[in-house]
């Protein structure tokens, strides 16, 4: 579990405390007192240096194989058929449905009945109109306290399509319908797609400042961006801040769908297709709406599409537990076809991290956001259309610029594919002469997302205080307690629930267990324990006999080996009364966030971890309790931490 002030509590690295216990529990009784230098039935533990360095190491090298592994071990969870259509949506519902439960697009939606005007005596409903569109200010419901908020384009002809316009993160809704400064004309796609006959609705993101990261009444505030302060309280309870964007989206498709039903019988059709179109974050967002909404007919991804293999480098509110186990983007697009999929390869909006820490804000992850080689952009576009066969191709188009270059946001090639997908069967229209306006006096963004961001912490907040019944819903009505048999049985899927689909569970140890052990040498203090002195070199020593004063117990470090390059590891104290054959009782005994096995044993008052711990594994070793303490990987600052960014994927 990490801490707070860098990741959400979620299946943090460690080596299993049920290891230890199994090699401990037929290792006792080999025990005595006597000191030697190497535990009998081990070998000599050669290891210089620093182990819980080495530990963090080995991990990590052990993580970047699964990741890599991940792409070819995921095909086992896809069962793709391609008889028909139909057969294929029905084949990959159940990896559509566990998407869903992955990003926690969870929550029931509202009814959108209709768009609502944001108008007030101040502020008129039109907030723009050229020759061709309208723009209004609008809002929509999503969830019983969030709404959506953005604009809403209205061609002032036939409509062609509806497409939902996503921005980036740190754009507004504005600059896509060119009434802000931000964006030149070309990339301005919610206006281009407006002039060309859609009907457009530009929602709002989350952003990257940190404005309103933190809590008033408290006077507490971080650097977190506002995607990471509620990616951290949703995480908790199974949402997202992708869910949550994903839910506004299909929101608005809802009503689309909804004004379709609504038309007169008589009508020969409805008012158009439906599309997503985004870039960067929105990108991320209409790729993923688009693969879990089968009525949205065709998605344009923009500066974002690419292998997932790093996405432990990105910022942290891209983190979905799981995700590498079962999808990367060109599994996700592939729940998109039959259906049209348009990647245009663009400048990723650069992130080179969270707002600067200054005085009384900090604790943000890092995390950063680059450009994708040409390569990997290409490569994840070929293994999306590689797993369909001919019988049943995947219209998804591929636009990028000569020479593998970028193209610029919102480019001809790009949005003429996206609009002949929707049904367009003109070409593309040139950039209208008459740019819009905004009509608003003194119109400030910032207040819109203020509102943004405390719906969706009131929502989240909301959710922690109905939890308890929902764990009554889950767990305490479906178990029994008749019996301790009952009990067993009827929790016996929950804690496969708990290890598989929380904690996140690993392979069982693949290499042999391999002990190796050194004793530790002491010194014995001025206090009534003892001292750390050091650990003796490779090369085996005299024991210190009666040196070590008063010590009343023996000092191992034990190793075990579990994985490739992954290693468990120890001190264990052995009383020095106990008798050959003797069993005694084993007391594990834990230290926590950047400390070490040494901080439960050491008694000098110098040892930073001594005010936490006063050696309560040496005392409960010298009242002839057997302790160990086995290191937890949790040392090294961001060496540590980035552990948990490679695991959380690979679940």
């Amino acid at each position: 579990m990490l801490q707070p002030d860098f990741q959400s509590k979620k299946s943090r690295p460690r080596i299993p405390a049920w290891f230890f216990a199994g090699f401990l529990g037929g290792f006792t009784g080999l025990l005595s007192g006597q000191q030697v230098e190497t535990l009998p039935g081990t070998q000599r533990l050669t290891w210089e240096g620093d182990l819980s360095t080495r530990m963090v190491e080995g991990i990590d090298r052990f993580l970047l194989r699964e990741i890599e592994h991940s792409v070819e071990e995921r095909e086992k969870l896809w069962h793709r058929g391609f008889s028909s259509r139909e057969a294929y949506e029905k084949s990959v519902r159940p990896n559509r449905d566990r998407l869903q439960k992955c990003i926690g697009a969870v929550d029931p939606r509202l009814r959108v009945r209709a768009l609502e005007y944001m108008s007030s005596t101040a502020t008129p409903p039109v907030v723009a109109e050229t020759d061709l569109f309208r723009a209004y200010a609008v809002r929509w419901p999503v969830f019983e306290d969030v709404d959506g908020e953005g604009l809403f384009l209205q061609p002032k002809g036939d409509t062609l399509a509806r497409v939902v316009a996503l921005p980036d993160a740190d754009q507004t809704p504005e600059m896509l319908a060119g009434l802000e400064p931000g964006l030149p004309p070309e990339a301005q796609f919610a206006r281009r797609l407006a002039e060309n006959g859609c009907q457009v609705v530009v929602p709002m993101l989350i952003n990257r400042d940190d404005t309103y990261s933190g809590n008033l009444l408290l006077r507490r505030f971080t650097n977190q961006p506002h995607r990471e302060w509620i990616y951290r309280q949703a995480y908790e309870m199974g949402r997202h801040i992708i869910g949550y964007e994903v839910q506004k989206v299909v929101a608005v498709v809802d009503w689309f769908v909804g004004v379709d039903a609504a038309m007169p019988k008589q009508k020969p059709q409805p008012l158009g297709k439906i599309g997503v179109a985004g870039y960067g974050e929105g990108g991320l967002i209409a790729l993923y709406a688009a693969a879990l909404d089968t009525r949205i007919d065709s998605a344009l991804v923009s500066g974002y599409f690419s292998s997932r293999q790093r996405v432990w480098e990105e910022p942290i509110y891209r983190n979905v537990f799981g995700l590498l186990h079962e999808f990367g983007d060109a599994e996700i697009a592939s729940l998109i076809a039959p259906r049209n999929l348009i990647v245009e390869y663009s400048e990723v909006p650069p992130v080179d991290g969270p707002p600067k820490p200054r005085e009384g804000r900090g604790g943000a992850a890092p995390g950063k956001l680059i450009t994708p080689d040409f390569a990997s952009v290409q490569a994840e576009v070929n293994r999306a259309k590689a797993f369909f066969p001919p019988s049943l191709p995947f219209p998804l188009e591929f636009a990028y610029g000569g020479d593998g270059k970028t193209l610029g946001l919102g480019s001809d090639r790009a949005l003429s594919a996206f609009l002949k997908s929707v049904g367009a069967t003109n070409p593309l229209q040139p950039i209208a002469a008459n740019a819009p306006f905004d009509l608003r006096k003194n119109f400030d963004p910032s207040e819109r997302q203020r509102r943004q961001v405390q719906e969706l912490v009131n929502h989240t907040q909301r959710l922690l205080q109905l939890s308890e019944r929902a764990r009554d819903d889950f767990f305490w009505r479906k178990t029994r307690t008749g019996s301790t048999e009952d009990w067993v049985s009827s929790t016996k899927p929950f804690k496969d629930d708990l290890w598989d689909e929380v904690i996140g569970r690993f392979p069982k140890a693949s290499e042999p267990i391999n002990p190796r052990t050194r004793s530790i040498e002491f010194k014995a203090s001025s206090r009534t324990s003892n001292s750390l002195l050091t650990r003796p070199s490779a090369t085996p020593s005299p024991s210190d006999g009666e040196r070590d004063g008063v010590r009343g117990w023996t000092a191992y470090d034990v190793t075990l080996d579990v994985w490739p390059d992954v290693f468990a590891w120890g001190v264990l104290l052995v009383p020095k009364d106990l008798t050959p054959g003797e069993r005694r009782p084993v007391v594990v005994c834990q230290h926590g966030l950047e400390g070490l096995p040494m901080d439960t044993i050491d008694d000098d008052p110098k040892r930073s971890g001594y005010p936490y711990y006063k050696a309560f594994a040496a005392r409960l070793a010298e009242r002839g309790f057997i302790t160990f303490a086995p290191h937890n990987p949790y040392r090294g600052h961001d060496d540590f931490r980035v552990l948990q960014r490679k695991a959380n994927p690979l679940k």
